[in-house]
Order: structure tokens, then C-alpha cells, then sequence
């Protein structure tokens, strides 16, 4: 076959809707994987300005949810902070309700400032707290109300892009603002984790936490009793993750959540996974090297972590512990039998 012959051939195979496999199998399979998504910090101070800005424009019930989403500048214009994770930051200002609404896609909110708004939750509010872990399962009835005099912001993740990817997303919302509470503020906090007892006249069977909030007062305690008796893992320091009291395993099926300290001068070895993670800094300063770029990061600045990017985090700037929380689409890929995890070469 003549070269123009080739070419013409090539040229009407998209009239028939099929394409030659030859010319695109190094795409499909890949020799490892190679992200889409890049290694990037967002600015707490600049994405704070941006929000407050954003409160004077548009009301929350204009909004249904006043968020500013955090842009992958590989994945763009998807929204995503990384491959499978949504993530944004949250603004509801004194006096504001977020109207109840729901969806098919799981959610989590780590409050990064103010005190004394709520999350309401199946019928269930939860005053919440700076550092506070709330989760909003899938198709749970949800609310926000900030009865506070002072502005309150959280971080937003979800599973969206994957789950929309799937095609497999609902949303719903209520016919009234905020939703009746059912069941006394806080009371699966309460019942649920501040120990390692069950109650064993509860049942659960959900596959996600009975927990609507994970609360700063008792992970702060946890983490500082490890940090004066463990040295953690070589990659992560000392890390927890948050489980599910009942299973012990992951909060909610498509999402992982955890919270690591660095140590004063730690630096971590280098490694890599498949799993993809958004990280937002609780406090301290220090950097990250993310296939061989480096993210300086301090306070409040959330930064994200491609899949199978060589990483590694250092604390090196000041006499206090780093601490980071994070989320993962681990379960995910764990699940489906597709987690791997490997140690690479340092890049310090």
C-alpha cells in the first residue's frame, strides 16, 4: 500500500466511528501511569481575599453553595483538584443558611476558620470548630448555618470528578432551607469517637462512618501524644487515619482522610502511589518536592499531589511540629485492586 493510500485509508476510518489501535497503544498502556493533573499550592491569603470578595457579590442561597473551587491548572477545565478529587473552599457568613440539598457524591469539610457554625446532617447538627473533620456521606441530606458573628470557612472535598466520570451522580434539594433536626446536636459524636467502645445496641450497617464529625480536640491529643513517642513512618511521619468505628476502615467508600505531623527537622523519605491526595496545612510551615518541584507551604495553603508522583515533605522551618491533613481517593483504587505504592530516590 502506497504511502497516499495509507493516509486516505487512515483519513476515512472516522467516518465508520473505529480507529486503529497501533497508532494509539502507547497512550492506552502506558509503561506506568502519567497524571494529567500537576503538583500545586493554593494560597490561603490570596483564596481568603477571593471568597470575602465573593460574599459581598453573591448570597448564599443565590449560590446554593458560595464555594470557590480549587483548579487543577493540568486538569482545567474539569474541576479538579486532582484526578478523582474535587476540592474548594467554603464561605457562609454570619446570619446565612447553605439550603439543604443533596447528592450522589460523598463529601468532607475540614474547617479551616471560624468557630460556632453548623453542619446539619440526616437531621443531625454539628457544631463545628477549627480542625473539625465533617462528613457528608453519600445522599445524605445536608445543611449550613453560621449563627456566629464572624465569616466561617471550610474546606470542601468530594468524589465528584470520579463519580461523574462514572456517570453516576444525582442531586436533589429540599423543599425548606434547613432541614428539622431529628436527632440531639452531635450526639453520634458523642456516642462514637471518643473511644474505641461501640455501642452494641446500635445497628450499622452503611458503608460509611456513623460519625458526622471527627473533632479537633480529640486528633490534636492523639497526635500530640504520638509525636512524644513515636517517630512514625519513614514516608509520612507520624499519620493516622480516620476510620469508620465500625469497620475500621476507610470514613466513606470513595474517600480516605488522614492527618500526619512532621516532626521539628523532619524530612521524609521519598515515595510514590497511585492514589491521588489533596493536602491542606493545619499548621507549621515546611515544603514538599513533587517530581522534582518543589511547594512551599504554610498555614492554611492547600496544595495537591498527582497519582504516582515521587513526593516527600520536610519541616524545616521553625521549632514546631507541621501538621497536614489530607485526602485520598485511595479506597477507590485499593478496592478495585489498583493501589500500588513504591519508595523512590530523595529529591533534596
Amino acid at each position: 500500500m502506497s504511502r497516499t493510500d495509507a493516509e486516505s485509508y487512515y483519513a476515512g476510518l472516522g467516518d465508520h466511528h473505529v480507529q486503529p489501535l497501533w497508532r494509539q497503544l502507547g497512550t492506552l498502556l502506558p509503561r506506568e501511569p502519567t497524571s494529567a493533573a500537576v503538583p500545586h499550592v493554593w494560597r490561603y491569603s490570596v483564596v481568603r481575599e477571593l471568597l470575602l470578595r465573593a460574599g459581598e457579590i453573591v448570597s448564599a442561597e443565590e449560590a446554593e453553595r458560595r464555594v470557590l473551587m480549587l483548579m487543577n491548572p493540568g486538569l482545567a477545565p474539569l474541576a479538579a483538584a486532582a484526578t478523582n478529587l474535587y476540592a474548594g473552599l467554603q464561605l457562609v457568613l454570619p446570619g446565612e443558611v447553605a439550603p439543604a440539598h443533596r447528592h450522589a457524591a460523598s463529601a468532607l469539610r475540614f474547617v479551616v476558620e471560624g468557630e460556632g457554625a453548623y453542619t446539619a446532617v440526616d437531621g443531625e447538627r454539628t457544631v463545628m470548630s477549627i480542625g473539625d473533620l465533617v462528613l457528608t456521606p453519600s445522599w445524605a441530606w445536608h445543611d449550613h448555618g453560621n449563627e456566629s458573628d464572624a465569616p466561617m470557612i471550610w474546606l470542601d472535598g468530594l468524589d465528584l470528578p470520579l463519580i461523574n466520570a462514572m456517570e453516576a451522580n444525582f442531586f436533589g434539594g429540599a423543599s425548606e432551607r434547613s432541614q428539622q433536626q431529628t436527632r440531639p446536636a452531635d450526639s453520634t459524636t458523642r456516642l462514637w469517637a471518643h473511644s474505641r467502645l461501640n455501642p452494641t445496641w446500635v445497628s450499622w450497617d452503611q458503608p460509611y462512618s456513623p460519625l458526622v464529625s471527627y473533632p479537633w480536640s480529640v486528633t490534636a491529643g492523639v497526635l500530640k501524644a504520638a509525636l512524644e513517642e513515636q517517630t512514625g513512618s519513614p514516608y509520612d511521619g507520624v499519620r493516622f487515619e480516620y476510620v469508620n468505628p465500625v469497620t475500621g476502615g476507610p470514613v466513606m467508600p470513595m474517600l480516605a482522610c488522614f492527618v500526619q505531623a512532621l516532626a521539628p527537622g523532619q524530612g521524609t523519605e521519598a515515595h510514590r502511589h497511585t492514589s491521588s491526595a489533596v493536602y491542606h496545612v493545619v499548621s507549621g510551615n515546611g515544603r514538599s518536592i513533587v517530581d522534582g518541584v518543589t511547594i512551599d507551604w504554610g498555614p492554611r495553603d492547600t496544595f495537591a499531589i498527582p497519582g504516582w508522583a515521587v513526593h516527600e515533605h520536610v519541616n524545616d522551618a521553625g521549632d514546631e511540629p507541621a501538621i497536614l491533613f489530607s485526602f485520598s481517593d485511595e479506597p477507590v483504587l485499593r478496592g478495585l485492586g489498583y493501589l500500588r505504592e513504591a519508595p523512590a530516590e530523595r529529591q533534596r
